[in-house]
């Protein structure tokens, strides 16, 4: 789903010295795989794209999600905003609310007295349409707490709580209680309280359920990470993602529709050269792990929650110093939609980035890059390709970042690049490079 937003450890180059929900659901009863719900079954309708042939490459835009135009879009929507309140903040004048976030961030800050309230929104994305395919909704809640409290990450914020809104056709007792017992799961992992939220009943609006959500969250006062610290030599530590996430779906959905290929079969029926093991990560409810996933189990593997790490990392750093000091880290970045040019949300136009030892590409990247004959420069664009999250620090503080985080959370990352002067973000490997994004 393209987003935009108002407002070791191992070997490497880099050295350096209000609603209840109806919760009936017996845990131990395994879901009914690829029933498709009644309700859903006559509006499963392909996503928008132009004809296309089998040895035709695909695009995010051919697919029906222009980044270019949504990002046009969005800035038309700001420069109209502040045309109709006259560049006046609406609580400007208050004690409490007054913005102190840029747009582009991540996440937007208020102040709240001593604290800065941070505020993200996101939704799913059209991942749910491969949920509705399958009858299965069990991930689709992690992914959407996932894409706002990661967010908040990025300015520093520690996530506190959450409201969902969930729209439908048609109300369905059964999903609804998978939703709620998979949405305490999602709250859990994200360490925030649910506290409220709407589901809407919508025939004739929405032909699919539609789910997304808000995170409020807080830093102390002038502690917020804005990547305005950010400098040419800072070095990059990447954190691996477990699949999708949440980003892209149109252009899945598109290439896996064109060619044929069914949700429940095996995904290595359209692979080489590929083990089991490749795929560990994936969360199952149809396979075992002794056997190759289905195509539906890959996609609807949930979006990482990076927050327990990042969070604890965070406070050590303020509190006591340990790894490293709360000044050595420069910015921080949540890989979604727009893959590595969510880097250049960072001071545009002044710094730039390069990805010199990346971590490992997923097998599921490569099966869709070749499934669609997708080139690298749109997959990474697209995708996190790997990478989900990343922080910029001083270079001093990279390894004992990283050797922290290993010893206090078994969280494996590494140093995979740095900031330069370029203005542009490139990977080395792959021959890509973007200058904005």
């Amino acid at each position: 789903m393209a987003s935009f937003q108002y407002c070791l450890l191992q070997p490497s180059p880099f050295v350096v010295g209000s609603r209840k929900y109806i919760n009936s659901r017996n845990k131990t009863k395994q879901p009914t795989l690829y029933r498709v719900n009644p309700m859903l079954s006559a509006s499963l309708e392909p996503p928008p794209s132009s004809s296309s042939s089998s040895s035709s490459s695909w695009t995010y835009a051919k697919s029906g999600v222009d980044i270019d135009l949504e990002s046009s879009s969005v800035k038309a929507l700001i420069s109209h905003f502040k045309t109709a309140t006259q560049g006046k903040e609406p609580r400007q004048d208050r004690k409490y609310g007054q913005l102190t976030s840029k747009s582009g961030q991540f996440a937007g800050l208020i102040d709240f007295g001593d604290k800065l309230l941070a505020l993200a929104t996101d939704g799913v994305g059209s991942k749910l349409s491969i949920a509705a395919q399958l009858g299965y909704y069990d991930t689709v809640t992690i992914d959407c707490v996932a894409m706002n409290v990661n967010d908040l990450l990025c300015v520093g914020a520690e996530p506190i709580a959450f409201v969902d809104y969930i729209a439908a056709p048609k109300a369905s007792p059964e999903i609804w209680a998978s939703l709620g017992t998979s949405l305490a799961t999602a709250c859990i992992k994200g360490r925030v309280t649910l506290c409220g939220g709407e589901t809407a009943t919508l025939p004739g609006i929405v032909k699919e359920i539609d789910m997304s959500g808000t995170a409020l969250g807080w830093v102390p006062k002038h502690m917020q990470i804005t990547g305005d610290e950010c400098s040419p030599g800072d070095f990059i530590i990447g954190f691996p993602s477990i699949g999708f996430h949440s980003n892209g779906y149109s252009l899945v959905r598109s290439i896996i529709q064109d060619r044929n290929v069914q949700l429940d079969q095996k995904i290595d029926r359209t692979m080489k050269n590929v083990s089991i093991d490749e795929f560990s990560h994936i969360q199952r409810f149809h396979t075992s792990k002794d056997e190759f996933p289905t195509v539906g189990e890959v996609l609807l593997n949930p979006t990482k929650i990076y927050v327990e790490p990042i969070v604890e990392l965070l406070e050590s750093c303020r509190n006591t110093q340990t790894p490293c000091s709360y000044s050595s880290i420069h910015g921080a970045v949540h890989i979604t939609g727009g893959g590595l040019t969510n880097f250049l949300r960072l001071q545009p136009g002044k710094i730039g980035f390069e990805i010199i030892d990346p971590l490992p590409v997923l097998p599921e990247f490569r099966w869709l890059q070749e499934l669609g004959t997708v080139s690298p420069q749109e997959m990474y664009r697209t995708f996190n390709m790997g990478m989900g999250f990343a922080l910029i620090v001083e270079p001093q503080a990279a390894t004992c970042i990283q050797e922290w985080l290993q010893q206090q959370h078994e969280t494996v990352c590494k140093t995979v690049g740095l900031v330069t002067s370029s203005g542009k973000m490139i990977h080395r490997d792959e021959n890509v490079s973007y200058e904005s994004y």
